[in-house]
């Protein structure tokens, strides 16, 4: 389809060269008026593009035309010299000559102002002639261009596809583009077989008429040329409609240039909605969030190297270039420092967009239930921008539903070292995770990483306004300071235990990698900790699922991994119960000790391993105490049973991964909702009419009568 965003591109140049010697011309009269027409002869199998540009001269068909690569265009802006009166885009070198792709025989008509009307003719560009022409006069000056279609190109002789392609790429073209099409219109007549009564009006009909007529084409304005100062709020709105097909009002725009070494115009804009594609996947790529245009001519939306990164993917915008070099098939973007250049700006403009929002509370809550994604994803890949992406990221945690690391760093507590987060399948299950007990106590909050998304983004924080962000879970956590009577407690709690913890461990064996005595648990009997490298249990279980899909029984992947830490609360009345038991040496304290054990894989998020096992000693504890616990066969611990933090981290986890399975999750629970309502829907169908159910309910017989027979 290139070949029509070529010519067109020429006659423009055409034309703007016109203008500008009619500006510089004392003798020019009337302001110039450029026009560019498109006439398609299905009989003759021609497309005509003409303009009423500057011409050529005999000299200038040979030079610009007689050799590919050669570009008038640019061999004029360069006797002209830097000046902001001319705006050539055809500057490309090989636009003529892309004519040969659909046309079998290329016949240029053109007169420049002052000399003969020229005829130039070339059959599949092997070799052309120059002639007088004869034809229909050009008046004054311009190029009449007739491309005699090739066999299987008979579709660009379609007004339909023309039309499309003109809006495609030529929608911005400064001068108006006009095509000859059909045009219906109606006529009321009278209708003489009607029958008409006396004293009635005379009746009439309507009848089609089909004209001719010349239609305007790119009617839309290239609204980034103008001054963002004189564009309204309902243009913008306008605009972005119009050109990226959007339903929605946008949520935010940017509309800004960049003068100097690199010059380009853009236009961002931030959708109020979320894209149906993007709902589906999230990075869709189908969905082109930019438009590359050169002097206002469309080239692609499609990039070597992204204008944007993907984490902005959602975004619609235009780049309009000055400076933007093609290759010689003008389709494929050569790598530049300019593009380069561009992408910086556009991102610095669109976190500049973002901050905005975040000022108006309710836009930032609508926008980061939107997008809020995808900021997440730009702290995990943009390193670069990441500090300012942190400002925006969003989260729920224990003290707000809706809230950022700078809301949290406001609200911290005095002598608080560390930033908590814990993740968790909801915000309920996170709120009564043990682990969070002394943090709780002290009124600490702690965000709520409910996605695998904000967990990958959180662990990889690192620090944030000088405080570690830090997950509640893991061993390394600051659990606020401890007073010396405190501190002379835990030694005390510790040594007392010693010999509990090592009978729990000898119990569990290889199910945990150690026991402690506890300073975070303060009603809880247990609770299941992670080194400092371990994986949530949110995470583990994605993991799993992974390894599930691949068809790999290893429960991390085929990745190693060392067990958990069991953390005890050395005043649980539990937790002293097994001291007991085992310093009796009682035969349920080993059953005993895989119960705790249970009790803080449950509690702390994780999946039991063996859920027979643990329902057998519930049972047996609920039907006869200890001493039924103490009777039950002793089984082999499930290889599984262990909630094992896996060495790699949650960093390590491809993010696309978690993106499809956070998809496939969704479909999944749309999926369930949708058979949920069709098996409604099919009860209420089934169920008997409330006539016949009244019937089948009222007795015959008087009140005391019961309503269903006694069962004797």
């Amino acid at each position: 389809d290139i070949f029509l965003r070529e010519l067109i591109s020429n006659a423009s140049d055409a034309c703007d060269k016109k203008r500008f010697l009619s500006l510089t011309d004392d003798n020019a009269g009337a302001a110039f008026g450029g026009k560019i027409r498109l006439y398609a002869d299905k009989e003759k199998n021609t497309l005509t593009i003409e303009d009423n540009g500057v011409g050529m001269t005999k000299k200038e068909l040979q030079t610009n035309l007689g050799r590919i690569a050669q570009s008038g265009t640019k061999k004029f802006t360069e006797a002209l010299g830097s000046t902001d009166e001319t705006n050539l885009i055809g500057q490309f070198g090989v636009g003529f000559y892309s004519a040969f792709l659909v046309a079998d025989k290329v016949t240029v008509v053109s007169k420049a102002a002052g000399e003969p009307q020229l005829r130039w003719e070339s059959e599949e560009a092997s070799k052309y002639t120059i002639s007088p022409d004869d034809s229909e006069p050009i008046e004054g000056s311009g190029t009449r261009l007739v491309l005699s279609m090739k066999e299987d190109a008979d579709k660009y002789l379609d007004d339909f596809t023309i039309r499309d392609m003109l809006k495609k790429y030529s929608e911005f073209i400064s001068f108006p583009i006009e095509l000859w099409t059909e045009k219906t219109e109606y006529d009321t007549l009278p209708d003489p077989d009607a029958e008409v009564a006396e004293g009635e009006e005379p009746k009439t009909k309507t009848v089609p008429r089909t004209t001719n007529v010349w239609e305007t084409i790119n009617t839309a304005k290239p609204l980034w040329m103008r001054n963002p100062k004189e564009v309204s709020e309902d243009e913008y709105e306008e605009f972005y409609k119009t050109t990226f097909r959007a339903y929605d009002k946008p949520e935010a725009y940017e509309h800004f240039s960049l003068e100097g070494q690199v010059e380009f115009r853009a236009m961002l804009f931030c959708p109020s909605t979320v894209p149906w594609e993007l709902s589906q996947d999230m990075f869709n790529d189908k969905v082109k969030p930019m438009k590359l245009f050169v002097k206002r001519v469309f080239i692609s939306e499609n990039f070597e190297e992204e204008l944007l990164p993907r984490w902005l993917s959602f975004l619609k915008g235009m780049v309009d270039s000055e400076d933007l070099p093609l290759n010689v098939s003008r389709e494929l973007l050569q790598k530049s420092k300019v593009l380069s250049i561009i992408a910086k700006r556009l991102i610095r403009k669109a976190l500049d967009m973002f901050k905005a929002i975040s000022k108006d509370e309710e836009k930032f809550k609508r926008f980061s239930q939107n997008f809020g994604r995808y900021i997440k994803v730009g702290v995990i890949e943009d390193q670069n921008n990441k500090d300012a992406l942190l400002e925006l990221a969003t989260f729920t945690s224990s003290g707000s539903d809706f809230t950022t690391l700078p809301g949290y760093v406001s609200r911290m507590k005095d002598g608080q070292k560390q930033i908590y987060y814990l993740s968790g399948a909801s915000k309920e299950a996170a709120a009564a995770s043990p682990v969070l007990e002394s943090l709780r106590s002290q009124g600490y909050e702690v965000i709520f990483a409910l996605d695998q998304i904000d967990e990958i983004a959180l662990q990889g924080v690192g620090k944030f306004m000088d405080y570690d962000v830090i997950d509640a879970s893991k061993e390394n956590a600051d659990l606020g300071e401890r007073s010396e009577e405190e501190k002379e407690k835990d030694e005390a709690a510790k040594e007392e235990l010693s010999d509990t913890c090592k009978f729990i461990k000898e119990a569990l064996g290889s199910k945990v990698d150690k026991v402690e005595v506890s300073t975070r648990l303060t009603a809880s009997p247990s609770a299941l900790v992670q080194p400092q490298w371990g994986m949530s249990p949110q995470m583990q279980r994605f993991m799993k699922a992974q390894a599930a899909s691949q068809g790999n029984d290893d429960m991390m992947g085929g990745m190693g991994g060392m067990a958990a830490n069991l953390e005890i609360n050395p005043a649980h009345p539990v937790v002293l119960k097994l001291k007991g038991l085992a310093a009796d040496a009682s035969p349920s304290a080993k059953q005993f000790a895989e119960l705790l054990y249970e009790v803080a894989v449950v509690s702390s998020g994780y999946e039991i391993g063996d859920p027979a096992a643990f329902a057998k000693r519930i049972t047996a504890l609920m039907a006869g105490g200890e001493d039924a616990l103490g009777a039950l066969t002793e089984e082999a611990p499930a290889e599984a049973a262990a909630p094992e933090a896996a060495v790699p981290t949650a960093a390590d986890v491809a993010l696309d991964e978690v993106l499809d399975e956070a998809a496939k999750e969704a479909a999944k629970e749309e999926a369930a909702e949708a058979a949920a309502a069709a098996m409604e829907k099919k009860l209420e169908v089934e169920v008997a009419p409330k006539e016949e159910l009244e019937e089948i309910i009222t007795p015959d017989d008087d009140e005391d009568t019961p309503i269903m027979p006694e069962v004797m």
